[in-house]
């Protein structure tokens, strides 16, 4: 894990797309803003008790399930 240090109005830049920036700071918390692009989920983590691998799972059952559909309706059309 890295970890900085930043003070207010300082960004940290993720990749070419994603920044975090220091909003405020204050006794016990920070609040930050993230600029991702709208393709990247982006959650507390309080809110995905499954970070991470739980989510890949679920995107891959979707695309199995969308590539499957697709090989139907190709096999339909040489019917």
């Amino acid at each position: 894990m890295l970890v900085l240090t930043r003070k207010r109005s300082e960004m940290i830049q993720i990749g070419e797309n994603i920044v975090i920036k220091i909003i405020q700071t204050g006794k016990s918390t920070v609040k930050i803003g993230i600029e991702a692009p709208e393709n990247v989920r982006v959650l507390r983590g309080e809110l995905e008790p499954h970070t991470g691998s739980q989510y890949l799972l679920e995107r891959l059952k979707k695309r199995q399930s969308a590539v499957g559909a697709e090989a139907e309706c190709v096999t339909a059309d040489f019917s």
